[in-house]
């Protein structure tokens, strides 16, 4: 089965649904042997400077993170559900300790416009990063949110990126 490029208001896509309860994987790097993925379940899609765009949260301590620092591009890859046990280890399982990670679950890296994918996701979005900024302590609104989820003070790194191409399975 091969890939197929759409245009974004041709998309049938759910981002409640396919970023907050299935998923994604968020990968970079320069090729195949040389990327690192993530597992992401919080993000947000919309648009913003008059662009169509993704927003991904990312810990300073991901080893992932230090992949898409170093690129322009990134790629956020959805999966159906055959596919949680895979998305759930590569959510715990650092590349940093483990560099044979993705090869471990069965997934198939692949370039495609500038970036690394899997050949089983069924949905892969291709992103260039426009902003990039850090969640402050000082601006949350609701102290709860830190206790919550920043007990050690870690604060998500946020990336605005701008979408270029989405590709679905023929």
């Amino acid at each position: 089965m091969g890939l197929k490029k759409v245009k974004i208001d041709e998309l049938d896509f759910n981002p409640f649904t396919k970023i907050g309860k299935e998923w994604c994987l968020i990968t970079a790097g320069d090729s195949v042997k040389n990327c690192n993925t993530m597992t992401a379940s919080w993000g947000s899609m919309g648009v913003l400077w008059h662009k169509n765009v993704v927003t991904v949260f990312i810990r300073p301590q991901r080893y992932t993170k230090e992949f898409i620092n170093q690129s322009t591009h990134f790629s956020l890859s959805f999966f159906n559900s055959e596919h949680r046990k895979d998305l759930s280890y590569l959510g715990k399982v650092s590349g940093r300790d483990n560099p044979d990670k993705i090869a471990e679950v069965g997934l198939h890296p692949i370039e495609i416009d500038q970036v690394i994918s899997f050949k089983e996701a069924n949905f892969i979005f291709v992103v260039k990063k426009i902003y990039h900024d850090q969640l402050e302590s000082d601006s949350f609104l609701l102290d709860d949110l830190v206790t919550k989820y920043y007990p050690e003070h870690d604060f998500h790194e946020f990336f605005v990126a701008e979408i270029e191409a989405i590709y679905t399975k023929e």
